[in-house]
């Protein structure tokens, strides 16, 4: 991949990749520098790049990988070294400056949240979605399904809509 090439690439993709990338993190200052950092690994990594069937996906993938990588690091460092002695740390409550479905989205399990970003944000077929995670077409169908049940629950939930409301996610 060329210099200009990769540069079309960044320019088209960028945006639509922190978005996603923000939406499974629930952080947009967060997901922006892991993409950054991604596309900045994506161009030390250009041939093989070049050479992938879906390189916007292995943008995400790393970019993802970068968020659950940073977080690990920070909550490693949050720990007490004698945690039977250490003060017991209260969760902070929901930033309420994020979207009502951000906020639902990290309410939701990790691989429910994933599968329903790639699917209905990303908009990847169900096919890329079991490839790029690693698991079979029927896993995603199913934490597909179980993440919408409970998103919408949350949704409805969070604007008092009774018995739901929500129809598509």
């Amino acid at each position: 991949m060329e210099a200009n090439e990769f540069d079309e690439f960044y320019a088209a993709s960028f945006r639509r990749v922190t978005g996603q990338v923000y939406a499974m993190i629930g952080d947009f200052d967060e997901a922006t520098e892991c993409v950054q950092e991604a596309f900045a690994r994506a161009w030390a990594h250009r041939r093989k790049l070049d050479k992938a069937e879906y390189p916007e996906a292995w943008v995400r993938t790393t970019a993802y990988r970068i968020a659950v990588s940073r977080w690990r690091r920070r909550k490693r460092g949050e720990r007490s070294p004698d945690r039977a002695v250490g003060h017991s740390g209260v969760a902070p409550a929901v930033d309420e400056s994020h979207v009502a479905l951000v906020a639902a989205l990290k309410q939701l399990p990790e691989a429910q949240r994933q599968a329903l970003v790639l699917h209905h944000i990303a908009d990847l077929p169900v096919q890329q979605v079991a490839a790029e995670v690693g698991v079979p077409e029927g896993t995603i169908k199913a934490r597909l399904s179980r993440g919408r049940v409970a998103l919408a629950a949350l949704l409805a939930d969070e604007t008092g809509l009774a018995g739901g409301g929500m129809t598509h996610v």
